[in-house]
C-alpha cells in the first residue's frame, strides 16, 4: 500500500531523513518509533508532501506520490492527523468534523459523520462545543474523527497518545486497534504500540535503524535498552 525508497528530505537545506526505506501492507498497523528529533514527524510530512524530498521515492497504492500537491494525497486517501491535535479552536466541533470532508468524501458526509460519533460517543453531545474548550482527549477524538471523514485508505497518526492522562492512553490504544483502516502508527509509547502493531520500525537521526516484527524487536537486548528504553 505504501513504500518508501530511499528518502532523503529535511529543512531547506538541512538534511533530515538520510535514506528511508519503509513498507505498509493494506490492513496492517505499522508503528514507528523514535525519540524527540528523530525525524519521525519529518517523515510524515514528506510522505504527504507537506516537506519537499530531496530525492528518493514514496508510491501509493502503485501511484507515485513524491512531489504531489498535499490536497491530491489527501483526495487519494492517504490523511493524517498531526501532532498536537491542530483542531481549529474557534469552530465548532460539528464544523472540525465536516471540515475533514473538505477535499474528500463530501457526498457521503452525513453517513460518515454517523460512523465517526458511534466511534466516538462522547463528542455527540459536543458537536456545538467550541473546539477549543475540550479536553485534551476529547480533541484527540475529535482530531481523529476528523481525519476519518475523509474515508482514509492509509491513516498516520503523529503521537495520538501526547499528553494524554494512563487511562486515556490505554483507551487511545484500544480505539486504534479497533479502527478499520491502514495506520501508520507514529509514536513515543514503545509498550503500547508494540501491542497493537503488525510490524515496526525504530528510527533515530534520520536513519531506520531496525524494522520487524514487535516479537523480533522485543528479543533484541541492545534496540531494548538503547532505543526503547525497556
Amino acid at each position: 500500500m505504501l513504500e518508501i525508497a530511499n528518502l532523503r528530505g529535511g529543512y531547506g537545506r538541512v538534511e533530515v531523513l538520510r535514506g528511508i526505506d519503509l513498507s505498509l501492507q493494506q490492513g496492517e498497523v505499522v508503528a514507528l518509533l523514535g525519540s524527540n528529533g528523530a525525524g519521525k514527524s519529518t517523515l510524515n510530512n514528506t510522505i504527504c508532501g507537506l516537506f519537499p524530498a530531496f530525492s528518493g521515492r514514496v508510491t501509493f497504492e502503485g501511484r507515485d506520490i513524491t512531489r504531489a500537491k498535499p490536497a491530491d494525497i489527501v483526495a487519494a486517501g492517504l490523511v493524517q492527523v498531526p501532532e498536537g491535535r491542530r483542531v481549529f479552536p474557534d469552530l465548532s466541533v460539528l464544523e472540525n468534523l465536516e471540515l475533514g470532508s473538505y477535499r474528500r468524501g463530501r457526498e457521503r458526509r452525513t453517513e460518515n459523520l454517523e460512523k465517526v460519533l458511534a466511534i466516538f460517543s462522547r463528542l455527540k453531545r459536543l458537536l456545538g462545543r467550541t473546539a477549543g474548550t475540550l479536553s485534551g482527549g476529547e480533541q484527540q477524538m475529535l482530531a481523529i474523527g476528523r481525519g476519518l471523514m475523509a474515508e482514509p485508505r492509509l491513516l498516520i497518526l503523529d503521537e495520538p497518545s501526547l499528553g494524554l492522562s494512563p487511562i486515556l492512553v490505554e483507551e487511545m490504544f484500544l480505539l486504534i486497534k479497533s479502527l478499520q483502516v491502514s495506520v501508520l502508527l507514529v509514536e513515543q509509547n514503545v509498550g503500547q504500540s508494540l501491542e497493537i502493531a503488525q510490524r515496526a520500525y525504530v528510527m533515530e537521526n534520520g536513519a531506520i535503524l531496525f524494522h520487524g516484527t514487535p516479537h523480533e524487536l522485543l528479543a533484541n537486548p541492545d534496540l531494548k535498552r538503547a532505543y526503547l528504553g525497556l
